[in-house]
Formats: C-alpha cells, sequence, structure tokens
C-alpha cells in the first residue's frame, strides 16, 4: 500500500467505519453533542454581533435589551456545556469499547493460532499489539466527532463571511484550503516514522519482559548491567525516532497555529476598512471576526486528528496482521461424539515444520486403544513436535491424524482438548492456590482433585504445604520444586480423566522411584492411552511398546527387547543408563 496522503485517507477511512459500524450509538451522540456545540459557537458569534449594534452602539437601545441578551448568554451556555458532556462522554464510550473488541479479537486469535505462530513472535511484540498498537490505533477516534463538525463550522463561517462581504470570504477560502495542503504534506512524511516508532516500542517491551521473566537468571549470572545497557539501546532507539516524528510536529505545527492567527488579523484589517467605507456594519465585523477567532481551536482540534490517521491506521495495520492470520477451524460442523473408554491413534504421512524446515517428514504411527507406547530418540529428533501436533498445537504440512477414526480437522476444538491431555517437561503454574492449578476452573469436586494429585504421587507433598492444597504457589510456581511442579501439572491433566494422555517427558524432575509409581498409578486408576517420552529405562520398560525417532522419521516400532537389535537404539538407550548413574 502507497504511503500516499490518499492512500492514508482510504485506510483512516475504514479504520474509522470499523469502529462505526460496531458502535453506531455512541459516534451518533457524540456528533450530535459536537453539532449542538457548533450551533452553540454559531450562535454566540451572532449574539456577539447583536448586542454590538443593539446595545453597545445603537443610538437607542431597548430596555429590554440588555436582559434578553443575558437569558441567550445563559442559554448558549447551557446548550454549550451540555454539547460537551455528550461529546467527550460518548466519544470515550466508542473509543474503549473499540479497544475492548480488538483486545478481545487479539486474546482470541493469539490463543487459536498454533503454536507456530508464537515461536516465531517475541512476547513483547504480542504485548505491544495488544497494548500501545490498540491504544495508538483508536487515538483517532478521540477527535472524530469534533473533527466532522468543524467542517460544518467551516462552512457557516464561509457563508457568514460570503454574506458580510466577498473580500471577507475570499481571506477563509486561502487560509483554509492551506491547512489542508499542510495537513496533506505532514500525514505523507510521518506515516514511515511512525510505523518505526511502534516497532520500536515492541522492542522495548520485549527486553523488558524478558529481564522480569528471566530475573532469576539475570541476577544469578550477574547479567545486571547487560540488561541495563539492553533496555538503555532499546529505549535510545525508541526517544530517536520519537524526536523524529517530534521533530516533523514541531515543523508543522506552528504553520498549523499561526495560519488561523494570521488568517484573523487580515480578516480585522479588510473587515475594518470595510465598516469605514459603509460596506459592513461593526456587527458583521464582530460577527465574522468571531467565527474566524473561534475557529483556531477546533482547527487545531483537526490538525491533531490529521496528525493522529497515520499512526493510528499503522497500528491498526499491525493488528490486523495478527487477526488475519487464518486460524484452522473444524471441517465439519457436527461436534466428534466417540465411544466411551480410551482413544486409539492413526498417524499417516505426517509432516510438520517451522519455517521452511520439516521437523517431521513421513512419520506414521498405531497406537491402540488403551495401550502405553514410548517415543524414544535424541534430542531434536521430533518427540515434542510430534506430540503437540496431535493435541491440534501446530499445522501439518501434509499427512493426517485420525483419533478412533475421526481426522483431527474435524474435530471441535473444545472437544479435543477435554479428551486429550499434554503435559509438558517444563511446568507453568499460576500464581494461584494449588486446587486452582489442578481445577483451572472446570468446577471438579474436591475427591476428585485428591484423587488426581494422588496418582500424579503429589498428594503427600500438597498435604504438607502450609495450607494444604488451598496454598498459593507464587508466580509459575515459583514455591515448588520442579519435581513438585510437574505433579502439579500432571493432577491437572488427569483431573479431565483424558482418553489419550501424552506426557512430553513430563516426569524429568521426579527421580526414578517416583516415576515409576506415577506410571503404575497411571494404569490403575486411569482407562486411558498413553503415550510418553522417555529418557529413562525404567519408563521404557514399562511401555507395551516402543516407537524409536531418528531424524524425523519413526525408523523401528516394538518391544524395547527388539528394539535393542538395532545399533542406533541400542547405543541411545546405552547413554540414558550411563547418565542415570
Amino acid at each position: 500500500m502507497s504511503a500516499s496522503r490518499e492512500g492514508i485517507a482510504r485506510r483512516g477511512y475504514r479504520l474509522i467505519m470499523r469502529s462505526v459500524r460496531a458502535h453506531p450509538w455512541p459516534h451518533l451522540v457524540a456528533l450530535i453533542g459536537a453539532l449542538g456545540y457548533v450551533a452553540a459557537t454559531v450562535g454566540t458569534a451572532w449574539l456577539l454581533g447583536w448586542v454590538t449594534d443593539h446595545v453597545i452602539i445603537a443610538e437607542e437601545a431597548e430596555r429590554s435589551a440588555p436582559a434578553v441578551a443575558a437569558v441567550l448568554v445563559v442559554g448558549i451556555s447551557v446548550v454549550s456545556g451540555i454539547s460537551v458532556l455528550l461529546r467527550r462522554w460518548f466519544l470515550a464510550m466508542a473509543e474503549l469499547r473499540t479497544q475492548r473488541d480488538w483486545r478481545r479479537a487479539l486474546l482470541h486469535r493469539y490463543l487459536d493460532l498454533p503454536l507456530d505462530f508464537h515461536r516465531g513472535r517475541y512476547p513483547g511484540e504480542l504485548l505491544a499489539h495488544v497494548d500501545s498498537d490498540t491504544n495508538t490505533a483508536t487515538m483517532v477516534l478521540k477527535p472524530l466527532a469534533y473533527a466532522l463538525s468543524v467542517l460544518v463550522l467551516v462552512i457557516v463561517t464561509m457563508v457568514a463571511l460570503f454574506v458580510t462581504h466577498p473580500l471577507l470570504a475570499l481571506i477563509g477560502a486561502v487560509v483554509f484550503p492551506a491547512l489542508a495542503v499542510i495537513s496533506r504534506i505532514y500525514t505523507r512524511m510521518v506515516e514511515t516514522p511512525s510505523a518505526e516508532v511502534q516497532r520500536r516500542v515492541g522492542e522495548v517491551s520485549e527486553v523488558a519482559h524478558e529481564s522480569f521473566d528471566g530475573a532469576v537468571v539475570v541476577k544469578t549470572l550477574g547479567r545486571e548491567s547487560v540488561e541495563v545497557e539492553r533496555m538503555r539501546a532499546a529505549s535510545q532507539r525508541l526517544r530517536d525516532e520519537r524526536i523524529r516524528v517530534g521533530r516533523m510536529r514541531a515543523a508543522f505545527e506552528p504553520a498549523i497555529d499561526a495560519l488561523p492567527t494570521v488568517g484573523a488579523i487580515a480578516l480585522l484589517l479588510v473587515g475594518a476598512w470595510l465598516v469605514g467605507n459603509g460596506s459592513a456594519t461593526p456587527g458583521d465585523l464582530v460577527v465574522a471576526a468571531t467565527l474566524f477567532s473561534l475557529l483556531a481551536i477546533p482547527l487545531l482540534i483537526v490538525g491533531f486528528f490529521l496528525e493522529e490517521v497515520p499512526r493510528s491506521v499503522v497500528s491498526l495495520e499491525r493488528v490486523d496482521r495478527v487477526l488475519d492470520r487464518p486460524v484452522p477451524a473444524p471441517t465439519a460442523a457436527d461436534r466428534w461424539h466417540p465411544a466411551e473408554g480410551p482413544l486409539d491413534l492413526a498417524i499417516d504421512d505426517l509432516a510438520v515444520g517451522y519455517g521452511s524446515k520439516l521437523v517431521l517428514d513421513g512419520v506414521s504411527l498405531q497406537v491402540r486403544a488403551g495401550e502405553t507406547v514410548a517415543l524414544v530418540g535424541a534430542t531434536g529428533s521430533g518427540k515434542s513436535t510430534l506430540l503437540e501436533t496431535v493435541a491440534g498445537l501446530n499445522s501439518r504440512s501434509r499427512g493426517s491424524i485420525r483419533l478412533s477414526g475421526t481426522d483431527l480437522d474435524r474435530i471441535d476444538p473444545d472437544v479435543l482438548h477435554e479428551a486429550v491431555a499434554l503435559v509438558f517437561q517444563e511446568a507453568f503454574l499460576f500464581a494461584d492456590s494449588v486446587v486452582e492449578n489442578v481445577d483451572l476452573q472446570r468446577g471438579s469436586a474436591a475427591g476428585e482433585v485428591a484423587r488426581s494429585l494422588a496418582s500424579a504421587a503429589a498428594g503427600s507433598f500438597v498435604n504438607a504445604l502450609p495450607d494444604g492444597d488451598a496454598t498459593v504457589v507464587g508466580e509459575r510456581g515459583v514455591t515448588l520444586s520442579g519435581g513438585q511442579r510437574q505433579r502439579v501439572a500432571l493432577a491437572r491433566a488427569l483431573v479431565r480423566s483424558p482418553r489419550l494422555l501424552m506426557l512430553d517427558d513430563a516426569t524429568s524432575s521426579v527421580d526414578s522411584v517416583v516415576e515409576s509409581e506415577i506410571l503404575a498409578n497411571l494404569r490403575r486408576n486411569l482407562d486411558t492411552t498413553v503415550l510418553v517420552v522417555a529418557h529413562r529405562i525404567s519408563t521404557i520398560e514399562l511401555a507395551d511398546r516402543v516407537a524409536f525417532l531418528s531424524g524425523g522419521r519413526i525408523v523401528a516400532v516394538g518391544s524395547h527387547d527388539e528394539l535393542l537389535a538395532l545399533d542406533d537404539y541400542r547405543s541411545l538407550v546405552s547413554a540414558y543408563e550411563q547418565a542415570a548413574v
């Protein structure tokens, strides 16, 4: 899209209409208030002219004239006050509701997009979209109704000037187009720097997010000065871009400020000459001069409106780049209703990539209902990617995944997440109680939560906490050890009674005895199919079958003893045994 003034105007119009269509009534009431203010402004100018001719310089003023003038002043002031209130209140309502809508849309899109989208973006960038970009995108709505009403005020002023004398109208005909030309030049120049400012805001947000999120690492490694320098450099780049935009504003705003004043001076000079030769009355001059002078501030608002259009357009386009990304959706309207019991899994010729690189290429695997299958492979062989894809978190380049005969694409995401549970190696806990971290507002009974904790071998240590399962574990569960966090996260999955449970090295931080207890509990208490990424011989031996991954493919499937005949598998298992010693 060209950065021309015409391009900006079209995009700005689409931005405004998106808000107007979503919230027409607040915008309409705000516009009515703005037009009421215009009426009050015109009334004020007319009243000053009337008072000049019929009260101040009249040879014989009517006795009632001062009283009438006073009543009119009060009436116009009341109308003006009510109009300003309506305009500001309902414009704020329209702006905030639009921000709410766009933030909700972003949140839902973030949740719906596959993991490859999030892997390719910094958290600070995503936060900047929700915060800074959304705020900036709606800045153009603040002066919208006022700016539209000013157009009416300009027309009224031009008519009043022409009625008074064509020479006065000529002054307006020079000043107002000059303002439009200056605004056009400014908006063309400021679009690219405005886009760069928003990008730099995302950089600063990302540095701050990483520094705060990795506070323990920063302190442990003594990287405080390094992080301060990163923030200083990012802030300086943001400052430089904002100064660049500020210099442009400094070059154009004085001209916008000065033109109405210069026009008013010219109007007074010409008007005084016209009054002197009898072509206009003093009241006519007062009306024209008042209207012209009252336009100074409204024209500044219009200038602010025009200044904000490029920034708002750029910010909304950044938001739209997220909102416009396609989200995988079920191809069937009907919800999936498989038979009761564990799910069987069929993977055929699956390929998954991050960017142009395929992590999985031609993976095929059959898992019977109720079976436990261990995934074994070297680091980077695609084990985690396989589990994430089965859980519906990754987009597929090709191939199919079927659960109990139904293609994954045809399964409603809500139903899929209820039937399939994936527990990661890195256990994320919320800054809430243990019971809330397990239940996640599902409304599970206390007995169900307790049984899930017991199955995850977490019951004993949870009961020993100061407030039991009501103990708040802190942000990311920092008050618990790594193994404790993993067991609480496992209990979170078990409370849903999943019909396919996938463990991505989810017990790596617990010792082998506890891990064996957990796997035995799963076999005894949970009627489910299990896929487990395994690095311990004890875990591998407990599985019904083992799938050996290498280079993004499953090269062999069989029992642990059968796969020992493969040199690569035997070498990998030997490395696991040595690491466990």
